[in-house]
Formats: C-alpha cells, sequence, structure tokens
C-alpha cells in the first residue's frame, strides 16, 4: 500500500550545505599552510565538512506541484513524497518520479467485431490519473504502456458486447451508436476494473469515432435508406388511410353526395394514389358517367 512520506524542509539543509562546504574550503586553507605551518587537524576538520557537505547536498530534492517521488532504501518501500517545494530526505533513498495529473489517451481506430459479427472501426479518448503510486511503481512493469494496453482491450471487449445499432438486433437495450451516456459508463467502469491494478483511476472515458469498416460501409448505407425509406412509406400511408377515412365520413355526414360500394372504392382508390404519389397528380375530366 502507498505510504506518505513526510520529508523536511530543503532550504535549511542547503544553507547548512552550503556553509559545511565553505568551511572545508576555509580550514583547508588555513591547515594546508607551508612546510612545519600544516596543521593536519584543519585537514581532517576540512575533509569532514566536506563529507557532511556531500551528504547534505545529495539528499536535496524538488518536487514540482502535481508530481512524486517514490523512495527506496536498499530495495525496500519507505514511503512517496507528495509535498512539493525544496526538500530533504536521507541521501541513501533512491527515487524516481511519477506524475499525478491527469492524462490524455487518444485511441487509434481499432477494427473489430461487433456482437453481431459486422466488422467496424471504433475509437476512445481516456483521460486518467495515477492515485496510488506504490501500485504504479511497482504492482506493474511500465505503467504508462499497461494503460495503452489495457485501453485498447477494453474498447476492444466494449465493442464486441454489443450490437452497432438495432438493426441488427432489434431487442437490445444497449447500442454502441445509440447507447450514448450508457455506452460510455460501460467503457468507464471496464476501464476501471482493468487498470485498477496499476493504481489508475478512470476520470473520462468517451467514444470518439464509430463506423462500419469500409469494406460494408456502402452495403450498410444503403440499408439504412431502404429502411427509412420504409418507414417513411408507412407513416405515409397511415396518413392517407385516416385522411380517405375522413373525407368519405364528412361527405356522408352532410350529405353532399351519395356512393354505394363501387363509387366509394374508385373514390379510395383516386384519393389514395394523390396523397402517396411521388408526384404531382394529373387530373383526368370525365365528361361521361362513372359507368360508361
Amino acid at each position: 500500500m502507498e505510504k506518505i512520506l513526510r520529508p523536511i524542509s530543503g532550504y535549511l539543509t542547503a544553507i547548512l550545505a552550503v556553509l559545511c562546504f565553505i568551511g572545508t574550503i576555509v580550514c583547508f586553507g588555513t591547515g594546508a599552510g607551508k612546510g612545519d605551518n600544516a596543521n593536519p587537524g584543519l585537514i581532517i576538520l576540512a575533509v569532514l565538512l566536506l563529507l557532511v557537505s556531500v551528504f547534505l547536498f545529495k539528499g536535496i530534492m524538488v518536487v514540482n506541484p502535481n508530481h512524486s517521488r517514490v523512495c527506496t532504501f536498499f530495495g525496500k518501500y519507505v514511503g512517496t513524497v507528495k509535498d512539493n517545494g525544496l526538500l530533504w530526505v536521507n541521501p541513501f533513498y533512491a527515487s524516481y518520479r511519477i506524475s499525478l495529473r491527469s492524462e490524455n489517451l487518444n485511441g487509434q481506430q481499432l477494427k473489430v467485431n461487433d456482437k453481431m459479427g459486422n466488422p467496424i472501426e471504433i475509437a476512445a479518448v481516456i483521460v486518467w490519473q495515477v492515485s496510488d503510486t506504490y501500485k504504479a511503481a511497482f504492482e506493474v512493469v511500465n505503467y504508462q504502456q499497461y494503460v495503452g494496453i489495457q485501453s485498447e482491450a477494453a474498447v476492444r471487449h466494449l465493442a464486441t458486447s454489443c450490437p452497432y445499432d438495432h438493426m441488427e438486433d432489434e431487442h437490445a437495450e444497449i447500442t454502441l451508436r445509440d447507447g450514448g451516456e450508457k455506452v460510455n459508463d460501460l467503457l468507464e467502469k471496464e476501464l476501471s476494473d482493468r487498470l485498477a491494478p496499476a493504481g489508475i483511476i478512470i476520470k473520462e472515458a468517451r467514444i470518439s469515432h464509430l463506423a462500419y469498416a469500409p469494406e460494408i460501409a456502402g452495403a450498410m448505407l444503403q440499408r439504412q435508406q431502404a429502411t427509412a425509406i420504409v418507414a417513411a412509406r408507412f407513416k405515409i400511408v397511415e396518413g392517407a388511410v385516416g385522411m380517405v377515412e375522413l373525407a368519405l365520413e364528412q361527405l356522408s355526414k352532410k350529405g353532399i353526395v351519395h356512393l354505394d360500394e363501387e363509387k366509394k372504392a374508385a373514390m379510395v382508390s383516386n384519393l389514395m394514389v394523390v396523397l402517396c404519389g411521388e408526384k404531382a397528380a394529373t387530373p383526368v375530366l370525365n365528361t361521361g358517367t362513372l359507368y360508361n
């Protein structure tokens, strides 16, 4: 588990290191006199001050905002430094940086088969952040590469779990095309489960590209157009039948004309042609009777 390490301020340590270094120069200059004037004690003191100065300088580290340092002591994890500024830790600690900033992963377009077996192209944009530096550092190898590979696997699994649209599966609760936030929620959950071992949290995940693969895109477009035409025709016929029914009802109610079954059939036929035709109807004048 992650442990927070609270180092001391590095400013006082830096001042002491500088003073020790200056003392080293003074003692060495004074003690290394000419001939018999040399003072071995000052030379030894200068060496000790130099060692102390190096020891203090080596423990100084700078941690920028939204960054951290994972510290180990001869292979043992001792803690993570998340405080910002000039700090000082044990000089024997080994440390390396891990960013705590939110990062974007713009996934490449993947060609996969949806739930119904149709080849589609899909891509996602993911916003992720390191939340547990211990897991990111020691539970996986190269956590950034881990995020990329697992994100691609999550997008592939999502694509194979849902149909592209309702044309393929009319009873599907969620489709990739019309799922909207539900599809994004499924993707976020999938990513969170996969990246939890690396101490990564998902802040946002969105489908950025979704389309049929080029080899079937033309056929699917024709199918969508045919479906739209059939639906439009259905609405037109449904409306025309209602208008014909209303016209016959009003004519009979107001007693404008009295139509037998044959005349009603002819009127219905004419009205349906006028209302359902794609082009404007051309009237034909009948100079005789309906029966001649």
